[in-house]
């Protein structure tokens, strides 16, 4: 997971070598705060409108939309996983040649970015499809096993718009796999970003905290103790990221000074507060205080990593001012209105398990109900 905030480029050819001489005009200060200005804008984005959609999707029944839900234990494990995926992914890049895994892996991130920018488009799309559009229904389905060992390994549902959806997400997925250019990678950072706020949801705000709490330690270590997670994020040319170049006024479209902010610092406090906003609507009080107050301290954390890093010239780990601001603002709001027990207490099912126990007990009725037939036959 990449969550650091970066300018690595300010100024300099190559940050790592001191003998290197700067080719790079330094960037001017409208260029820099345009960027920076940028890159919160885009984080802000995926947040509200995830979180929103969040909503609607705890609350559908479609198999194509079902949340995945983030458990405690899910939450204690994250760090160390993502940690060794971080690892792996910088010991690959040293012993490897770079090229070919960065083949591999925008031929992957290709695919995964086409399916989730068709997601995300497709609500705002079906607005400007005609009344009359032949709309037809289709369902992707693949099972292992057959009659009562008959196990679902996929059951998508999609429908004729889905389809456009799709052909339009492949016209951007086209231009990044040839181009690679920075507005494609953002659609896709952004797609990825908001199907996550969308679909990964946390169980109850506990589970937040562990979440949040054991990345803060993650972030912090792999940013300000190695090297690591800053040397993946330059070598990583994946949409794992969000840039804006920061000399966009000089060169235009064809600017290649980049400031970026990793989707790990959307994400992770994005679920969380998408599962406040949850919390406002379980309270039914037609207000969404905690909601607002959790979005404007990320406003105010990733401000202030923004502010930190420009003045030390340092890449900053994001999640060391998101994770105290997103997480004390509601609490200090819960403090005084004596809601933190119904804060902590709130807890959401796993979707998954209710339409598993639903088809259980339609089971459970239809083998009741044919023994009571066989009983009157006898």
């Amino acid at each position: 997971m990449d969550s650091a905030l970066s300018d690595p480029h300010n100024g300099s050819a190559e940050a790592s070598s001191p003998t290197n001489v700067s080719t790079r005009p330094p960037s001017t200060p409208e260029g820099i705060a345009l960027a920076y200005g940028s890159l919160l804008l885009m984080a802000l984005l995926p947040i509200f409108f995830g979180a929103l959609r969040s909503v609607r999707c705890a609350r559908g029944k479609s198999s194509s939309d079902m949340p995945e839900t983030i458990t405690s234990r899910d939450a204690a494990r994250f760090p160390i996983i993502a940690s060794c995926t971080l690892l792996g992914l910088y010991l690959f890049f040293k012993i490897f040649s770079q090229e070919y895994i960065n083949l591999l892996l925008s031929m992957y991130f290709f695919v995964l970015g086409i399916l989730a920018l068709s997601h995300t488009i497709s609500p705002f799309m079906n607005k400007f499809f005609p009344a009359n559009f032949p709309n037809r229904q289709y369902q992707l389905l693949f099972t292992q096993g057959s009659g009562e060992n008959k196990e679902e390994i996929i059951n998508y549902e999609f429908d004729t718009k889905d389809l456009v959806c799709l052909g339009l997400s492949s016209v951007v997925g086209v231009w990044y796999l040839l181009r690679k250019h920075w507005i494609a990678n953002n659609l896709f950072g952004l797609a990825f970003s908001l199907n996550g706020v969308e679909l990964l949801h946390l169980n109850n705000v506990s589970t937040g905290c562990i979440l949040l709490g054991g990345l803060f330690i993650y972030d912090i270590f792999w940013v300000f103790g190695t090297n690591v997670m800053v040397t993946v994020a330059k070598s990583f040319e994946a949409p794992i990221k969000l840039v804006f170049p920061q000399d966009l006024l000089e060169k235009g479209l064809e600017a290649d000074n980049f400031a970026m902010l990793g989707l790990g610092d959307i994400v992770i406090p994005g679920i969380f507060i998408a599962l406040l906003l949850r919390f406002d609507i379980s309270l039914k009080k037609n207000t969404h205080t905690y909601f607002y107050t959790s979005f404007a301290a990320y406003i105010f954390g990733l401000g202030l990593t923004i502010f930190i890093m420009h003045i030390f010239k340092h890449a900053q780990p994001a999640l060391l001012y998101l994770v105290p601001a997103c997480i004390g603002f509601p609490v200090l709001v819960a403090l005084a209105k004596g809601e933190v027990a119904e804060m902590f207490s709130y807890e959401e099912s796993n979707p998954k398990d209710q339409a598993t126990g639903t088809e259980s007990k339609e089971v459970t009725t239809e083998t009741s109900a044919s023994k009571k037939l066989e009983k009157k036959e006898k």
